[in-house]
């Protein structure tokens, strides 16, 4: 009973080392202030630019994912974290980019 419980404890670990699901990584802090001079065109273009690189960021860090459970499975270790494929940051820098355009865009009222 002992080993089950430890394999299941060790399995768990090797498991929380995988890379994260695109929906559970945070947003970055970033300041809306860089964006306070563009006009509500610019920032509407600049929201459907960082809507389409998160698209392909979400699709990229849900494929390593994946991968590292993949990996855990057969030899035990998550491939795409120590990879390199895991791209977290990248998901939260741009989350907080969306974050900042959306704040700056009800500072100047845009779409209204």
């Amino acid at each position: 009973m002992k080993r089950s419980a430890f394999l299941a404890v060790a399995f768990a670990a090797v498991l929380s080392a995988c890379a994260k699901t695109p929906d559970s990584i945070s947003a970055a802090y970033v300041s809306e202030v860089g964006y306070h001079a563009w006009s509500c065109q610019q920032l509407g273009e600049e929201q459907l630019r960082l809507s389409s690189a998160y698209a392909t960021a979400a699709k990229q860090q849900q494929q390593a994912r994946s991968n590292d459970i993949a990996g855990v499975i057969l030899i035990g270790l998550p491939v795409s974290s120590l990879s390199g494929d895991n791209i977290a940051p990248e998901i939260a820098r741009l989350k907080g980019e969306q974050e900042a355009v959306r704040r700056a865009m009800i500072t100047k009222s845009c779409g209204k």
